[in-house]
């Protein structure tokens, strides 16, 4: 019996791929773990949940980060996600010359409607790997938070489930209060 290996893509795999429109802006893809993945449609209440997250964010965290939305994070050796929301540093050239880096990131956030196990689970390993310190799932159908810190090797050591009625604060920011109920249309 003849078994075969997955091959496991790089992000220099991936870029070149985009700069020869293997792949282009009509694939709804990203790079996780060296996989290239489809990413699913939006329904009306993830485009909602979005939309109010950045804005919130954008208002609480004026003059201490740039919010980013549905854009690349790069992620080394072999990850380059779109999450819903990234909290990351100013940059003067608003990343031209490439895309937000772990040094980067303060938050990273994804909104799921119908992707609470992917979130919870393959995203939530993937942003564990590159030490992202601050992740959060916005469930939309339950109205929670799932929040994750002090990631390990593959996991995060501390993963907390918040109700709309709760606050809390980013890692980075931890004097700025965030209201839950304030995530959700």
């Amino acid at each position: 019996m003849t078994t075969t290996g997955l091959h496991l893509w790089t992000i220099d795999d991936y870029h070149r791929m985009i700069e020869a429109e293997i792949l282009t802006t009509e694939d709804k893809v990203e790079l996780l773990e060296g996989q290239i993945l489809e990413m699913s449609p939006q329904q009306p209440p993830h485009a909602a949940t979005t939309q109010r997250t950045w804005k919130y964010l954008s208002r609480l965290l004026a003059n201490r980060a740039d919010i980013r939305v549905q854009l690349p994070v790069t992620l080394p050796p072999n990850s380059e996600p779109e999450p819903d929301i990234a909290v990351v540093r100013f940059d003067s050239r608003e990343y031209l010359d490439g895309h937000p880096t772990t040094d980067d990131i303060f938050l990273l956030v994804e909104v799921a409607d119908r992707t609470l196990n992917r979130d919870c689970k393959q995203k939530a390993r993937t942003y564990a790997k590159a030490k992202i310190a601050d992740y959060w799932v916005l469930d939309v159908n339950m109205r929670q938070v799932y929040v994750f810190r002090e990631p390990t090797d593959n996991s995060y050591a501390q993963e907390i489930t918040l109700d709309e009625n709760a606050t809390l604060s980013l890692v980075a920011f931890p004097e700025v209060e965030v209201r839950v109920k304030e995530l959700f249309p």
